[in-house]
């Protein structure tokens, strides 16, 4: 068995049973990863992928379990490089965050701009998407960080440590009745179309659940996961628009009104997850104290030391966090 079939078999699986992608991937040839692919299997004595002819259709059940201890293996040797770099040199390396838009567009620009001046020879790789694919990405060891407000907790690998509180603006344009509105009810806010972020993102679970508890039923006529495209639609009259508190740019979003809705949803928290076991370099320990000053290299080290989420959460108890 070589290390090299196991990231083939790890590649392909992550790149839809396409043989053709993964050689083009990893900068290699078709056939020689489907030769590797089969030795393996021999060698084995079970077939890791069940096929149709030359394609693969799936993975076999014991390819599953395989493919879980590649996974570790390979996330293994890639901790190994990591301390050798430490070693060797600690100002290069390559730092993979996966977040979502609202927190890319918004929250992170100062911590990234700061980073990247004071490691300009570290890479930094960026990946968006839903909540739940940014805990994937970060399960399987495709990015270092993931940076979100929903899903983290649903993985038992990921440990999760609190960054900052926010909360939710509503938006309308200026000639919009809410603008002369002094302090919002849920109720005012349910007469009107409402335009917001999808289920799963940026809080919306908070949203849903203030509603539910009022016996409210919100007229959601449009979901959006990046808060940019929502503005877009509340400025062309389809809605009220409700946002994270941090989307609205005063400078930018001259034309549109932001009424405090603080009072209306309770706040929800941004956290930053990472695999359980990962090796975190110095300039990693530095990045997560920028973006959240209170999770210094001691508080990481001690969160990495607790066993069950009951342990992480009496740890970050007495913590204040910041509200943004």
């Amino acid at each position: 068995m070589k290390l090299q079939q196991l990231r083939y078999i790890w590649e392909v699986a992550h790149h839809d049973l396409n043989v053709s992608a993964t050689a083009q991937s990893l900068f290699t040839s078709q056939p020689g990863i489907s030769k590797q692919i089969r030795l393996l299997e021999d060698e084995l004595g079970v077939e890791v992928f069940a096929r149709s002819g030359k394609h693969l259709t799936h993975v076999t059940p014991a390819g599953e379990a395989i493919l879980r201890t590649a996974g570790e293996v390979l996330r293994k040797v890639e901790s190994i490089k990591q301390v050798a770099q430490e070693y060797s040199n600690e100002k290069k390396g390559a730092l993979s965050i996966a977040t979502t838009h609202t927190q890319a567009r918004y929250a992170l620009p100062a911590t990234i701009k700061a980073f990247m001046e004071r490691y300009p020879e570290v890479a930094l790789h960026m990946h968006q998407g839903t909540p739940m694919q940014i805990s994937e990405l970060a399960v399987d060891g495709t990015v270092d960080f993931a940076i979100a407000t929903e899903a983290l907790e649903l993985f038992s690998d990921l440990i999760m440590m609190p960054c900052y509180r926010w909360n939710r603006c509503v938006l309308v344009p200026r000639d919009h009745p809410l603008a002369q509105v002094s302090s919002l009810t849920l109720e005012e806010v349910a007469q009107h179309p409402i335009v917001t972020y999808v289920f799963g993102f940026t809080g919306r679970s908070k949203l849903d659940e203030a509603f539910t508890e009022r016996g409210l039923e919100p007229r959601v006529v449009f979901t959006a996961a990046d808060s940019d495209v929502i503005k877009t639609y509340v400025r062309l009259g389809l809605g009220i628009g409700i946002v994270a508190g941090m989307a609205h740019d005063e400078a930018v979003d001259q034309d549109l009104v932001a009424l405090d809705a603080s009072h209306l949803f309770a706040p929800s928290v941004t956290k930053i997850g990472c695999r359980r076991g990962t090796f975190l370099r110095g300039y990693m320990y530095e990045f997560i104290e920028d973006f959240a000053p209170h999770l210094t290299r001691d508080v990481v080290q001690e969160a990495f030391s607790r066993h069950s989420k009951t342990e992480l959460e009496a740890l970050f108890a007495t913590i204040e966090l910041p509200t943004y």
